[in-house]
């Protein structure tokens, strides 16, 4: 039996709370507020008491899909990222870059979010950003 901790960051908001997550022979099966952790001083909600949960959940997707003859297929991440690119650019060409809008998550970091709305108004060319925690 191998069972060990594993220091990580929550991943339900974007406040960044550390957690360990107890790992049993490779699998999650529990979590651990950090008590050194200067974001939640060893405090947890709800969310992040149960943060282990849906890393193994059967619905998370694993790989990237891209739809193909009507079917969702599994690709790999370049063919994934080139079918994004080629798309955004085509409807940016047609439709200007207005007609793109980017959704940001609150289940990312702060500096990922930071980085969707970055790429949107400097490399898309739209302040069309929005986040879900807003609603």
């Amino acid at each position: 039996m191998d069972y060990r901790t594993v220091l990580t960051t929550c991943t339900y908001c974007g406040c960044g709370c550390n957690v360990f997550l107890e790992v049993l022979d490779g699998e999650p099966i529990g979590t651990i507020p950090c008590k050194t952790s200067p974001v939640n001083e060893g405090k947890l909600c709800i969310k992040g008491w149960n943060v282990h949960e849906f890393i193994r959940d059967d619905g998370r997707l694993t790989a990237p899909l891209v739809r193909k003859d009507g079917k969702l297929e599994e690709v790999s991440w370049d063919e994934a990222l080139d079918y994004t690119a080629s798309k955004l650019k085509a409807i940016k060409e047609k439709h200007g870059s207005d007609s793109i809008g980017f959704l940001t998550s609150a289940r990312v970091t702060n500096e990922e979010n930071y980085l969707l709305q970055k790429f949107a108004r400097a490399g898309v060319g739209t302040n069309n950003v929005d986040h879900c925690a807003r609603l």
